[in-house]
C-alpha cells in the first residue's frame, strides 16, 4: 500500500501560501489536506471554498479535503468546485446519513472530471465501531490523534492503538483502504505511526517551518523506512 504525506496548510504562513506549497511540493508530497472548520463542529474556524479554489489554481497537487463541520452533505458540490479531489467527512457530524453523504462524495466529480474519493473520519473519543460498518465503502479512513479544532497539539498515544485495531480489521477483510492519521505528527513519531498501520499522515506544523521542502523529504523517508 502507498505511503502519502498529506501537509496540512493550516499550518502554513497564509502570507507566503502559494510558495510554501510549490516548496512542499518539490519536497515530494503528493497530497495537500485542507482542514475545513466551522467554529460549530469544532470550537475554530479555519477556511473555506475561497481560499482552496486559490490555491488550485497553483498547483496539481491532490487536495485532501478534511471537513470538521456540522451537515457536511450540504458543501459536497460547492468543494468539488473549488477544487477537492477528496472529501472527509466526520461520523459524529452526522451520523444518520453517513450512508448517504459517502455516497453524495462519490456520486460527485472533481475539477478533474472523475469521482470525489470519500474519507470518513472520528475523533480520539470515537471508538473504530463507529466507521466499521462503512469501511469497505470509503476510500479513506482518518483517525484523528488529537482533538480536532487547532494545530500544534501532541498526539494522543491511545489513538495509535484504534489504528492498528482499524488495520486489523481492513486486513482481515481483504479491503485495501487507506488509513489516514492527523494531529502531532513529527519526525521523532511518524515511523511509528506507519508501523501501527496508517499509509496517509497528515503534518502541519513538523512541515509548514524553514527548509519546508527538506522537511518533506525527511518525513517521506521515515514513512518509506518504517
Amino acid at each position: 500500500m502507498k505511503k502519502i504525506l498529506a501537509p496540512s496548510i493550516l499550518a502554513a504562513d497564509f502570507t507566503r501560501l502559494g510558495e510554501q506549497i510549490k516548496e512542499a511540493s518539490e519536497g515530494g508530497a503528493p497530497y495537500l489536506h485542507v482542514d475545513v472548520m466551522d467554529g460549530i463542529f469544532v470550537p475554530s474556524i479555519s477556511f473555506g471554498m475561497p481560499v482552496m479554489a486559490s490555491i488550485r489554481k497553483c498547483t496539481d497537487m491532490f487536495f485532501d479535503v478534511h471537513l470538521m463541520i456540522e451537515k457536511p452533505d450540504r458543501y459536497i458540490e460547492t468543494f468539488a468546485e473549488s477544487g477537492a479531489d477528496g472529501i472527509t467527512f466526520h461520523v459524529e457530524s452526522d451520523p444518520e446519513n453517513a450512508g448517504e453523504i459517502i455516497k453524495h462524495i462519490h456520486g460527485t466529480k472533481s475539477l478533474r472530471g472523475v469521482p470525489l474519493r470519500a474519507g470518513i473520519s472520528i475523533k480520539p473519543g470515537t471508538p473504530i465501531s463507529a466507521v466499521l460498518p462503512y469501511a469497505a465503502d470509503v476510500d479513506m479512513i482518518l483517525v484523528m490523534t488529537v482533538e480536532p479544532g487547532f494545530g500544534g497539539q501532541k498526539l494522543i498515544p491511545e489513538t495509535l492503538d484504534k489504528v492498528r485495531a482499524l488495520r486489523a480489521f481492513l486486513d482481515s477483510n481483504g479491503l485495501d483502504t487507506d488509513i489516514e492519521v492527523d494531529g502531532g505528527i513529527s519526525s521523532a513519531n511518524i515511523s511509528g505511526i506507519v508501523k501501527a498501520g496508517a499509509n496517509v499522515v497528515v503534518a502541519g506544523s513538523s512541515v509548514f517551518k524553514d527548509s519546508i521542502r527538506e522537511k518533506v523529504i525527511k518525513l517521506i523517508g521515515l514513512m518509506n523506512e518504517a
